[in-house]
């Protein structure tokens, strides 16, 4: 972007953000995308309950789907299509995103906060990462752009928050969330918090709070859409209500554009306006909208906004939000709340392969065994008898780094951990002293 465009008002800025490469995403290249003055998409007639498909999803004996559901071929595209992917590349365009499906599901998720009167559930978007400079307060940044309404609660009361949200309630953002749940002595002081965003997820959850120079019971709204931004996981009640983000540090090699907001800001309102004529019309549609989902129960509560928008959008979007929500919803499925250490247990990896001359793999049992060894480290303490392989195996799947059956030189077949499949980790979270330190912002 250029930096004259710094002067421009949101509503006189015309622009189209390039479609931006994605990995795994057919069609991308440098041509703009076009847009049209209201960018309102042709709808067919519903009725009083769409389904979007009268197909049903494919299930097991126990009547669980199987994998993603909706169109088999892609619908027609609309220019609501145009303007989910020319979002998709905004976003591309500040943020590396840790894989594709999260990508699309952060641009449904955009979208879906222009439709919040529409909507039973309001997702919430968790951007979480192991460690600090993970590009999850940019992502904010973008998100503030594009979103409807933002409300920025730092350092907001829980009571300034609730008496802002109203039947058109705006998007909450709330960045560095992990000061607020980030030890037990800290979530115990913000428990008000908590219960804020737990409740609003739903619809018809007020507050009851005394108020007036009558002492009064009033109710007070919380239904509200909010994306919280932190290191490491945010308690277990908001995680189940969210759309799970897991960023990462950029690798070498991995460039994105600096965000300017004299410059950058405008042309992101004026896609975000674009998508809020676009949507606006189709309130009382969406609000009829039943579709098919890959996921039951709470996690089809949260996805089912996102996969309207991409029903209302058409082309490939049907298509793609099933799938984000089907490898996405996997993905988190088990996940535990977690401590730190995450970063100290590949630094200590790393000098443990350094100290057997960097073999292709070692062996669980000599791996734990150097671990514990270093009495400077937290290893010999970490669970009652010292860090165990089940231990190990938790660190470190964030890092999707998992041990194997390995043959060893002795010839014998034991469990170990392949080198390389460290080299990624160790690159993003623990560089060497020589190596550049590309981080996100």
């Amino acid at each position: 972007m250029q930096p004259t465009t710094a002067g421009m008002s949101p509503a006189s800025t015309k622009a189209t953000w390039p479609l931006v490469a994605v990995p795994g995403q057919p069609g991308a290249h440098l041509s703009a995308v076009p847009v049209t003055e209201d960018g309102t998409p042709e709808v067919a007639p519903v009725s009083d309950r769409v389904t979007g498909s009268t197909d049903q999803a494919p299930v097991t004996d126990s009547g669980q789907p199987t994998g993603p559901t909706g169109p088999e071929e892609s619908a027609p595209a609309t220019k609501g299509a145009d303007l989910l992917t020319e979002l998709r590349s905004a976003i591309a365009r500040y943020v590396i995103m840790p894989s594709r499906e999260a990508l699309d599901a952060a641009t449904l998720w955009v979208a879906a906060t222009h439709l919040q009167p529409a909507w039973q559930h309001a997702p919430r978007l968790a951007v979480v990462g192991p460690a600090k400079r993970c590009g999850k307060s940019r992502l904010l940044d973008v998100l503030h752009d594009t979103v409807h309404d933002p409300f920025i609660t730092v350092n907001s009361t829980p009571a300034a928050i609730f008496r802002s949200i109203t039947e058109q309630p705006p998007t909450l953002l709330v960045d560095e969330a992990d000061t607020l749940f980030g030890s037990p002595k800290v979530a115990e002081k913000n428990e008000e918090m908590r219960g804020l965003l737990n409740a609003g997820h739903q619809r018809n959850r007020p507050t009851t709070r005394v108020s007036g120079p009558e002492h009064k019971p009033t109710k007070f709204l919380t239904f509200a859409m909010a994306a919280l931004a932190g290191i490491g996981d945010l308690p277990d009640t908001i995680m189940d209500r969210a759309v799970v983000i897991r960023m990462r540090r950029r690798a070498p090699g991995e460039r994105v554009q600096s965000f300017r907001s004299r410059w950058d800001t405008p042309p992101l309102h004026a896609l975000r306006d674009r998508i809020a004529t676009w949507l606006t019309p189709l309130l009382d549609t969406a609000a009829r909208m039943e579709p098919p989902m890959p996921v039951d129960d709470r996690a089809a509560d949260t996805w089912e906004p996102l996969v309207i928008v991409a029903d209302l959008a058409g082309g490939d979007w049907p298509r793609l939000a099933r799938t984000a929500c089907t490898a996405m919803t996997a993905h988190e499925a088990g996940q535990d709340e977690e401590g730190g250490l995450k970063t100290r247990i590949l630094t200590d990896i790393r000098a443990v392969f350094a100290a057997y001359g960097d073999p292709d793999a070692l062996p669980t049992e000599h791996l734990l065994s150097a671990l514990r060894a270093d009495t400077e480290a937290p290893w010999a303490e970490h669970g009652p008898n010292g860090l165990s392989p089940r231990g190990l195996q938790i660190l470190l799947k964030d890092y999707g780094i998992s041990s194997a059956n390995l043959r060893f030189p002795d010839g014998t077949q034991r469990k170990g951990f392949v080198r390389n499949r460290f080299a990624d980790a160790w690159t993003r979270y623990c560089p060497e002293a020589n190596e550049p330190d590309h981080i996100g912002r």
